[in-house]
């Protein structure tokens, strides 16, 4: 990614954090962006929704150039990435989020944490979060399809995160899982297995992204 080039009578900026917007204006950017009839609407429309983006591009199978990733996620032209404007801050901020996130699976990937929409008395909602994920599983389903197959071992590593999403359509990807007098849903506790989930699948794939030159 080559340097944007920048407003004149600004300060120069050196590093990522520089053109990056905070986290909490990003989420405010897609909010207002998702809104605009006159932009290209953007693939996420919460931080949660991006952070899933970001922990699939991490944990993937394999290394996807920013532009590929980030152009549909924040609804931006490629040309964005060459350009000190409020397009290539959100930029900024989204890529940073991506290192940190890889720098925590990388060194201490028992922390990770990802970034669920929880209601005011806590309730949990993994869908956004879950459907972000998706969305980068979609860029290159012929290279995640050997994990979608319901008969495939490591299938169960995916159904964490494939239960909470739909289709295109709104229905459900995954059936609706059988439990008995006195158990909870399956879905109603599988997020609480993304954490790990997301580290399983980032082992599983690392060979082959080494193996491509990743």
């Amino acid at each position: 990614m080559t340097k944007p080039k920048q407003r004149r009578g600004k300060r120069a900026k050196t590093t990522m954090a520089d053109y990056a917007m905070s986290f909490e204006q990003l989420g405010q950017w897609m909010s207002e962006r998702a809104r605009a009839p006159a932009l290209r609407r953007p693939r996420a429309t919460s931080l949660s929704m991006l952070d899933g983006v970001v922990a699939a591009v991490v944990a993937g199978p394999v290394s996807m150039a920013s532009e590929e990733w980030v152009c549909p996620l924040l609804g931006v032209d490629p040309d964005a990435f060459n350009h000190d404007t409020e397009e290539f801050s959100a930029i900024a901020a989204t890529l940073m989020r991506h290192n940190a996130i890889s720098e925590t699976l990388s060194t201490k990937p028992e922390s990770f944490e990802p970034l669920f929409v929880r209601s005011l008395d806590g309730e949990v909602d993994p869908q956004p979060w879950c459907m972000g994920f998706y969305a980068v599983m979609k860029l290159r389903l012929l290279v995640w399809w050997r994990l979608l197959s319901p008969n495939a071992t490591e299938h169960a590593m995916l159904r964490p995160i494939l239960i909470h999403c739909i289709d295109d359509t709104g229905r459900p990807l995954l059936p609706p899982a059988r439990h008995t007098l006195g158990t909870l849903p399956v879905a109603q506790n599988a997020w609480r297995d993304i954490p790990v989930a997301v580290e399983a699948l980032r082992q599983f794939w690392m060979p082959m992204r080494f193996k491509r030159g990743a």
